[in-house]
């Protein structure tokens, strides 16, 4: 579902485990963590009841410098963003920002297109993985053995948006 700008999708896994493979996803693609936080557990510090809400910031300067470039104030909606939560029925869900919805906010639409597709490939996939659910439609690769056509699909979306390296550390904030 995406609303005013939010792509929000439920989830096979329950809250810890969703944002667990949000954050190993990430890790693997070798992006930079800037911090987790667990709103639910600042909430519980506060005496207020929060059911399980958690923020993973994270991103890639190579990736998102060239959105600055075209409106430095795309700066505001950067690093990536993934949250999870739980509501009230206990489904687990995973929101993040629609790039695409992004660019059209800043302006920069036309001159970003490719940039913007690129990175919601990758965001797409990041979060199809997080919440066990069918990759997005990609150009189906030759699958690996071992690995089905959704799998294929889901690595080659990864690789092409967010090419694997060394992971980065990571902040903790809770």
């Amino acid at each position: 579902m995406a609303e005013n700008g939010i792509i929000t999708r439920p989830s096979r896994f329950g809250p810890a485990e969703t944002m667990n493979r949000l954050a190993d996803g990430v890790a693997a693609r070798g992006l930079t963590v800037f911090a987790r936080i667990d709103h639910a557990a600042a909430a519980g510090r506060a005496g207020l009841p929060l059911r399980p809400t958690e923020l993973l910031i994270f991103g890639d300067a190579g990736q998102g410098t060239p959105l600055m470039q075209a409106a430095q104030q795309f700066g505001i909606d950067l690093p990536l963003k993934g949250l999870v939560w739980q509501d009230a029925g206990g489904t687990t869900w995973l929101s993040c920002n629609d790039l695409g919805w992004l660019a059209g906010r800043h302006g920069v639409a036309d001159e970003t297109e490719r940039a913007v597709a690129a990175l919601a490939a990758g965001l797409d996939a990041l979060v199809a993985a997080a919440v066990g659910a069918p990759p997005p439609e990609t150009t189906p690769a030759a699958a690996p053995s071992g690995a089905g056509p959704a799998e294929a699909r889901l690595d080659e979306a990864l690789e092409e948006s967010f090419p694997a390296s060394d992971p980065p550390g990571v902040s903790t904030v809770d």
